[in-house]
């Protein structure tokens, strides 16, 4: 492999890891542009369980696929020479790929808890929410419950 051809991959990984960590939280304080200055309704409740839940990474973004593939293929493209080169392009794209979507799943898991709250008109709800800087909300914890749209948060 040579030296341009590893500066490549390695710059592509970066890309990769940059990009990857550039995604959106799920946590009850974290809001993204489009829901800024927007009316939310709240409801008032106390928590009744709260029990540790992994929040699955993506799988679907093209980020770890994309850049995985260019990077495996970029490898691929180094081996041999003619028709074997090709097929190591082609070969390395798609494992490359492969990787790349596993690395962005493992990359964008994150710890969740699912929260039991019995609303102050006795209904009793359960929201999953990523977990923020390590804190757990407690049972018997007043919160408050804040509703646009189809997103639902909880928040003191």
């Amino acid at each position: 492999m040579t030296t341009m051809t590893l500066t490549r991959l390695l710059a592509a990984a970066l890309a990769t890891s940059i990009l990857v960590g550039c995604t959106g939280g799920l946590t009850g304080t974290t809001y993204s542009r489009s829901d800024a200055r927007k009316v939310q309704s709240v409801q008032y409740g106390t928590v009744e369980s709260v029990t540790p839940v992994v929040i699955e990474g993506r799988t679907d973004g093209i980020v770890g696929a994309g850049s995985g593939a260019v990077i495996g293929g970029l490898a691929g493209s180094s081996v041999g020479g003619g028709t074997g080169r090709k097929i190591a392009t082609v070969v390395g794209a798609v494992a490359g790929g492969l990787a790349g979507q596993a690395t962005e799943k493992q990359v964008t898991t994150r710890q969740g808890q699912e929260l039991t709250i019995r609303l102050q008109n006795g209904e009793l709800i359960s929201i999953v929410q990523e977990v923020e800087n390590d804190q757990y909300f407690k049972p018997g914890e007043q919160i408050r419950v804040l509703k646009h749209g189809g997103t639902t948060r909880v928040a003191y």
